[in-house]
Order: structure tokens, then C-alpha cells, then sequence
């Protein structure tokens, strides 16, 4: 099925004609507005809504920046029940979002980008994809409970 795609993202660019599968489109592109069939009509609505999208995307980079200044040094800290230097369980990107939101920060966990599970005691890098083209590192500090 050829589409258009209406956000940026592993597909290609806004405003592409790709072709995917059917259910891919119908199930998941589709209801979520990141993409449109390829008609003769929405091709022709296409320049417009480029214009009104780039528009949008425009004041989320400028807050993604502002978060970017805002988070540029903070380190997260986490403390867990560890024994020996391993963790009973792990360390999720939902956690990390939590203490963030303790700190004032209110982020996307989906977002977060962590090493596969954090299961030891240590420091890790950590990154925030707060807009396509604002990348944020931090570091994730994990210490056990005293």
C-alpha cells in the first residue's frame, strides 16, 4: 500500500510516498495520523498540511531545546535493593522517568533510551529523544539502599 507520511520517523521524511504493508498502514500508521493513503486528493492537501505540520514541529523543537537547557547536566540517581552489586530486579525506563518527575521534569519514558536493563549497581549513559533532531544525554546513577 503506498502512503504519506505525515510525521518524521524510521520511515523517511514528512511528506514521503512509501510503500508498506496493508495492516501496517490500516492498524497502526493510520489512526495514529502518521500517515495517509496515497490518493490523488490527499496528494494534492499534501503541500498544505507540510506547511501546517512543519509548523508544529517547529515550536516542539523550540521546547525540545528549552528542556534540552534545563536538563543539560542533571544526573539521575536512583537508589535500589542491591546485594553485591546486583539489583533485585531492574532499574525500567519507567523508573527513570519517575525520579526525573520528582525533580521537576515531566518526560515521555517511551523516549528514553537506556541500555538494554540496568541491572547492576553503576553509572550509565543515558539519552532523551525529546524532538527527531534534540538528542539529550544524562547519566543515570544507581546506588543500593542503605
Amino acid at each position: 500500500m503506498q502512503i504519506i507520511l505525515l510525521e518524521p520517523g524510521r520511515l523517511g521524511k514528512i511528506g514521503d510516498v512509501v510503500s508498506v504493508k496493508d495492516g501496517y498502514a490500516r492498524n497502526y500508521l493510520f489512526p495514529q495520523g502518521f500517515a495517509l493513503p496515497a490518493t490523488q486528493n490527499n496528494l494534492k492537501g499534501l503541500e498544505a498540511r507540510i506547511k501546517s505540520r512543519q509548523k508544529v514541529l517547529a515550536q516542539e523543537k523550540k521546547a525540545a531545546e528549552e528542556l534540552a537547557d534545563r536538563l543539560s547536566g542533571v544526573a539521575v540517581e536512583m537508589s535500589v535493593r542491591a546485594g553485591e552489586g546486583k539489583i533485585y530486579g531492574a532499574v525500567t525506563h519507567a523508573d527513570v522517568a519517575g525520579a526525573l518527575d520528582k525533580l521537576g521534569f515531566d518526560i515521555d519514558r517511551r523516549k528514553l533510551d537506556m541500555p538494554k536493563t540496568v541491572k547492576e549497581i553503576g553509572e550509565y549513559d543515558i539519552n532523551y529523544r525529546a524532538h527527531p533532531e534534540v538528542n539529550i544525554p544524562m547519566k543515570l546513577v544507581v546506588h543500593a539502599e542503605k
